[in-house]
């Protein structure tokens, strides 16, 4: 029996939309994570970008557990002197509140060109609509 392995042409990718309202941000997070991955495939490559689309709404409405909503921190640094920023995980999802789900599934994805594609297919939006009806995604449970 020969090793069967994907191509290109063959690569079937559907839309999946998960309501992140109420859920918890890493379990959604690693959720969208193995879609866009495609693990979730019995065709499954780690060469071959073999993922699915991901749609997420409700992304201000995300919760987090314990205290991280105080705890949990952002870090950037603007390279000049001072320029040091950071701030709380409840602040970040005031001023945007995509952020977090963003940093938290592309530090799921791998750290390359093939990451950095897979990262694409990934639509994030903070209110309950989304404009992406005619890719006719499937509501998907996280």
């Amino acid at each position: 029996m020969k090793t069967f392995s994907v191509k290109a042409g063959e690569i079937t990718r559907e839309w999946h939309v998960i309501d992140a309202e109420g859920k918890v941000l890493g379990q959604v997070a690693a959720q969208a994570a193995v879609w866009l991955q495609g693990k979730h495939k019995p065709t499954f490559s780690r060469h071959i970008d073999t993922g699915d689309g991901v749609i997420i709404v409700n992304a201000g409405k995300i919760i987090a557990t314990g205290k991280k909503g105080t705890d949990k921190f952002y870090y950037r640094h603007s390279g000049y002197p001072g320029g040091f920023r950071k701030e709380s995980l409840n602040e970040a999802l005031e001023k945007k509140p995509t952020f977090p789900l963003e940093h938290a599934i592309r530090g799921m994805l791998p750290r390359n060109r093939l990451g950095s594609a897979m990262f694409k297919k990934l639509r994030i939006y903070a209110g309950a609509e989304h404009p992406h009806l005619s890719q006719a995604p499937a509501k998907s449970e996280a």
